[in-house]
């Protein structure tokens, strides 16, 4: 039997994804009217907290014929993303892909697809 993930700690992003955990979705409109889900899930917008952050975008490893001496097989290295994890995130959902893990949804997003974040300063 496979081991079962308890943490977020033993899943990794691959990539310029991220993984975000959406806000609960209002039932209500601001008048009161209650919205079935068929609008709810309409809404091209949507917004999340990021969880986890891949570890950007792969940079390719110039080969150079005369170094030799070189070891082909150099570790890959990344271009890191702008997004960090805690980020408020407002993103496109068409461009997302929805998943479950312990029971909740969360969306697996590229960052090309995150139009917004908000991040708490830094001091």
């Amino acid at each position: 039997m496979m081991n079962q993930i308890h943490s977020f700690d033993n899943l990794h992003v691959i990539g310029d994804r991220v993984l975000i955990k959406p806000l609960s979705e209002s039932e209500r409109t601001d008048s009161g009217l209650i919205l079935p889900p068929g609008v709810r899930e309409k809404e091209k917008i949507q917004q999340g907290f990021v969880v986890k952050v891949g570890p950007g975008y792969a940079l390719p490893n110039p080969i150079e014929p005369d170094e030799l001496w070189k070891n082909e097989h150099e570790e890959v290295q990344y271009l890191p993303l702008q997004i960090e994890e805690g980020d408020l995130a407002i993103f496109l959902k068409n461009s997302s892909f929805e998943v479950s893990f312990k029971k909740e949804k969360y969306f697996i997003v590229p960052q090309s697809a995150i139009l917004l974040v908000e991040r708490e300063s830094q001091e």
